[in-house]
């Protein structure tokens, strides 16, 4: 008796060990790897050249390879972290995560580095931070967190205000040196809000136009700036050449590139010509190398990463999983077309990196850590006294 009562506990033990698994999305996994361990190679092929010329990177071709694997292995040690522990614990966490962010964006507009011209950068002990990832971070898991612990918050007009400001006082303090930053920010929160609100669609109508109109009153701030942007977005061979420099050096690396590339590493438009060719500018490297048949690839697998993110959102059993699972993957479809389209001149230049692709450790970092976070959610944690 004691024999079977034990045995039938063992097998119990083996299918919840199992069910861990059963549900882990291995599509959203394994696009991951793929996707950085492909930037990884883009980014050596896009800098190494400028590298193994330029005095300040010691003339070492590999400088960007190295520091950029190191980042990939601190954000897969992160993924891991996040993929285990249960993502719920997050909202105890929130407010501490929102103050933290807050605290960095506000001491970056005090004392950060400037890099062309805006202050975005916080150098601590050798290492550079970029706030303006980790209040992306911040926003997703706090907006969250405060909505679905109170059912009926976003049923009254007061309580929508209450989550605008929950996501407008990071977005300000980044507007403030990265418009295009905060816009994204913006976009997260207002898709987190609208997928907890489906049934108060004026309101939400009314919050969506009172945005757009605070992006416009932002740009116009900048008006000679950012209209020089809009000009040449507009007409990129004709504008001033030193402001369309990188807008017409990118078209030319995408139509060198043809249907299928000029092959791996074999880029010309790298070679001193596109600035900084490892950073946000990356797709036109990878258009040019790799042609239209290497970028339809690449976004055919950003594609497969959106849809399954979707996917993990709708069928999670917490509320709190559906809107962190929604602002995840929504963050990553967004800079994905803001990116590409800027590549490309379908919309005015602006800095947004490529996700999991374009050059830098913040943001790497941040990403591979939110995946941890949404293979989390895809395991449907049914214990969760918040179901939906």
């Amino acid at each position: 008796m004691e024999r079977s009562s034990t045995s039938r506990r063992m097998i119990s033990e083996k299918k919840k060990s199992s069910g861990m698994f059963e549900k882990f999305d291995y599509v959203i996994f394994f696009s991951t790897l793929a996707l950085v361990l492909f930037g990884i190679i883009m980014v050596f092929s896009a800098s190494y050249y400028i590298a193994g010329t330029d005095a300040g990177y010691n003339y070492d071709s590999y400088f960007f390879l190295k520091k950029n694997l190191i980042f990939a292995g601190v954000g897969f040690l992160g993924m891991i972290i996040f993929m285990f522990v249960d993502y719920n614990s997050l909202k105890k966490w929130a407010r501490f995560i929102y103050a933290a962010a807050i605290l960095a964006l506000v001491v970056v507009l005090i004392a950060g580095k400037t890099v062309n011209g805006a202050k975005r950068w916080l150098e601590i002990g050798g290492f550079s931070i970029q706030p303006g990832e980790l209040a992306k971070f911040a926003v997703i898991v706090t907006l969250s967190s405060f909505i679905s612990k109170r059912k009926d918050l976003l049923k009254t007009k007061i309580g929508l205000l209450k989550c605008v400001a929950v996501m407008a006082v990071p977005t300000v303090l980044v507007g403030k040196e990265n418009l295009s930053t905060a816009i994204i920010i913006g976009i997260i929160g207002f898709m987190i809000i609208l997928v907890a609100t489906p049934e108060f669609k004026r309101d939400f109508t009314i919050l969506s136009v009172a945005g757009i109109l605070v992006v416009v009153v932002a740009i116009a701030a900048g008006a000679v700036f950012r209209m020089e942007r809009i000009k040449v977005w507009l007409d990129p061979f004709t504008a001033d050449k030193d402001k369309a420099y990188q807008t017409v050096q990118s078209l030319y690396a995408i139509a060198s590139g043809g249907m299928f590339g000029l092959g791996l590493g074999q880029s010309r438009q790298k070679l001193g010509f596109i600035p900084e060719a490892q950073n946000d500018i990356i797709f036109a490297v990878i258009c040019e190398e790799l042609g239209i048949v290497g970028a339809i690839m690449l976004v055919i697998l950003f594609g497969v990463f959106i849809w399954r993110g979707y996917a993990v959102a709708m069928k999670a059993d917490t509320r709190f999983g559906c809107y962190v699972a929604t602002g995840i993957t929504t963050m990553v479809a967004t800079q994905c077309v803001i990116n590409m389209s800027v590549v490309t001149n379908t919309m005015p230049n602006t800095g947004v990196p490529l996700p999991f692709i374009s050059y830098g450790g913040t943001a790497l970092f941040v990403m591979m850590s939110l995946v941890g976070i949404l293979i989390n959610i895809s395991k449907n944690d049914k214990n969760d006294s918040n179901s939906i």
